[in-house]
């Protein structure tokens, strides 16, 4: 019973401020309100970026137990960290069952985790940007600049935002750094936690704690993640900051907490050795334009954790169908197997699935690793698949209100929950 109120009031630390969330709770995303499409802009091959992991010595940043404490680490940290303000469209009806959108707002944070001489790259929640029309980011000196969504992955719920560099004059650059990222496999429970983020979207703040434990296993309704979990405060807006260590490197990237009366200082991170390679792949990814986006040829939908645990099944994407002369169909793939790798990359969620194909290209060969039934225990089998180009009808339809065709579940997953009807097949 315990696990399954933990499921229904584990939220995201949310983007705070959304039209229809006036209430502290409602501000909170749960877990499976997250949108799919991602918005991928590209970027120059010419400049190699890599995001690392670093493990610090007493000498490379102060160590808030022997020098100037929580202070000075937070001087050191504030200039990596950033606010970011959305825009979105909902969705709503009226008294008389008519249909309407309207814009709303809401913020959250982010991390500034590389740079090269044409874009600085911010990583923030995929929670925080999903379906924004403009998004907007405050530097610590207060400055602004607009930003552009360079990808996201719903999955590990997180994204990328870049800024040109050539919307940064010389002050802003003085006062802004890249993040020094730690080892988060490293970290020991009852470590010193620092959560930096713009909380309640009044600007940056600080709090302190502890590192509670590692590896905290957390159910959601559309898949598990492995987090940290600290007792530092972690508030709606703080989603996409930063927890970091007493030398001042990034840990984690602040994502949920638990949201109960009864309950105290159970804020959870992703952590950033997690997170790393996810967002070299998301600035590394180039736009593909739709017409030759990489087609599979199947229907799923998602096994949800609580579902995965009740029947004793695998997370990752049910296929239901698998049409016929379809790339996937010539690969192997089989009614009932579970998908839940595409090029080594995990997937939970169809969302999940669609964005990495979004990123591939019709004629590459890719890995598909799925999980079938063998006399009730599920075993791992490798197919490679040649994708394909989407069908006519399929690619017409990618952008209109018919999912089931579309391979997109944009319309069924929004910000703030605005959609609640959960139609969880699609094809791809």
């Amino acid at each position: 019973m315990r696990k399954n109120n933990f499921l229904r009031i584990t939220t995201y630390a949310a983007v705070f401020g959304l039209v229809g969330g006036a209430c502290f709770q409602g501000s909170n995303y749960l877990y499976n309100q997250v949108v799919s499409g991602p918005s991928v802009a590209s970027e120059s091959k010419n400049e190699a970026i890599k995001v690392k992991t670093t493990t610090l010595s007493s000498t490379d940043v102060a160590d808030s137990s022997e020098t100037g404490g929580v202070s000075e680490v937070a001087e050191n940290v504030l200039p990596s960290i950033v606010a970011i303000d959305v825009t979105v469209e909902q969705q709503g009806q009226d008294f008389f069952g008519r249909t309407y959108s309207q814009e709303s707002s809401g913020s959250g944070s982010g991390i500034i985790v590389a740079q090269n001489s044409k874009s600085l790259f911010i990583a923030t929640n995929n929670h925080v940007v999903a379906d924004a029309k403009k998004v907007t980011v405050t530097f610590n000196d207060g400055s602004k600049a607009d930003a552009t969504v360079k990808g996201t992955d719903s999955d590990a719920d997180l994204a990328v935002v870049s800024v040109p560099m050539s919307e940064l004059d010389s002050k802003v650059l003085k006062n802004i750094k890249v993040a020094t990222l730690g080892d988060s496999d490293k970290v020991k429970v009852g470590n010193q936690a620092i959560a930096i983020g713009n909380a309640l979207g009044y600007g940056t703040s600080v709090t302190v704690g502890y590192i509670s434990a590692k590896d905290r296993e957390i159910n959601t309704e559309d898949a598990t993640m492995k987090l940290i979990q600290t007792d530092a405060a972690i508030n709606p807006g703080n989603s996409g900051g930063a927890l970091v260590d007493a030398k001042g490197a990034v840990i984690g990237i602040n994502s949920a907490k638990f949201a109960d009366e009864s309950v105290e200082g159970m804020g959870f991170a992703i952590p950033v050795s997690t997170a790393v390679p996810i967002i070299n792949d998301i600035i590394d990814s180039e736009k593909v334009d739709k017409a030759d986006q990489g087609y599979l040829g199947i229907m799923g939908t998602d096994v949800e954790s609580e579902y995965a645990e009740y029947y004793n099944i695998p997370e990752g994407v049910f296929i239901k169908e698998v049409k016929e002369g379809s790339p996937a169909a010539q690969a192997g793939m089989k009614k009932g197997d579970i998908l839940v790798k595409i090029d080594g990359k995990d997937v939970k969620t169809m969302a999940g699935l669609q964005e990495k194909l979004e990123k591939l290209k019709a004629g590459n060969q890719v890995e598909i690793v799925v999980k079938r039934s063998d006399n009730g225990e599920y075993k791992e089998k490798t197919l490679k698949v040649t994708l394909g180009n989407k069908p006519a009808d399929t690619a017409e339809n990618s952008t209109g209100d018919s999912q089931a065709d579309s391979g997109t579940n944009t319309q069924e997953r929004g910000n703030a929950g605005r959609d609640e009807n959960r139609n969880k097949s699609f094809t791809e």
